[in-house]
């Protein structure tokens, strides 16, 4: 089957078989009346709702509450402030850590989850975790976690696992040609064989 449109007339079945792109998903929400805001994983499931039901859920903003007014932005930082419940990543905490870890320092997603989940630590342990995470990424059997709406980099780094002679431009082949299939975009072995 040819991969459907997704316009008003889609089913379930077909929306929840094919692969779409974050933007094909905002495009469809914009002409249905579906707010757009959040991650991909949170707007399909919208649509979800929408098609199963015919009812537009209402998205409502949630504000996180902080209770600190720490300005992660202006402040002079050093090893002792504490990590607050407002910590946002920016160019002064970046040249911080650059000045504390070295040129070689980057943002990474484990250590960005570690800040999250780290209010009422120091910046100098924070340094520490990221040196942390930077040894265990040195490992050659470190495999970083993919999250779930990230389905394009499961498929090529499976794809380029399960066979190491072809190359990324013949993995983005076969991902063009499985996510244009119905049902699953997971790397099979017989993708190989799709034309």
């Amino acid at each position: 089957m040819k991969r459907p449109n997704l316009d008003r007339n889609i089913s379930l079945e077909d929306f929840n078989d094919f692969y779409w792109l974050k933007q094909e998903l905002i495009a469809y929400c914009r002409t249905i009346g579906i707010s757009t805001m959040g991650g991909k994983i949170e707007i399909a499931d919208r649509i979800r709702h929408y098609l199963s039901i015919g009812e537009v859920i209402k998205h409502e903003t949630r504000k996180i509450k902080t209770t600190s007014k720490f300005n992660w932005d202006k402040e002079a930082l050093n090893r002792e402030i504490i990590i607050t419940d407002n910590y946002k990543n920016g160019k002064n905490v970046r040249s911080f850590f650059v000045r504390e870890i070295g040129s070689h320092f980057a943002f990474n997603v484990i250590f960005m989850q570690w800040m999250r989940e780290n209010v009422g630590k120091n910046l100098g342990d924070a340094i520490t975790a990221w040196n942390s995470i930077y040894e265990m990424k040195k490992d050659k059997n470190f495999v970083s976690e993919i999250d779930p709406q990230f389905e394009f980099n499961s498929y090529i780094r499976a794809f380029l696992k399960n066979n190491p002679e072809l190359s990324v431009k013949d993995a983005m082949k076969y991902w063009k040609l499985k996510r244009a299939q119905r049902g699953s975009n997971e790397y099979e072995h017989n993708d190989l064989n799709l034309k």
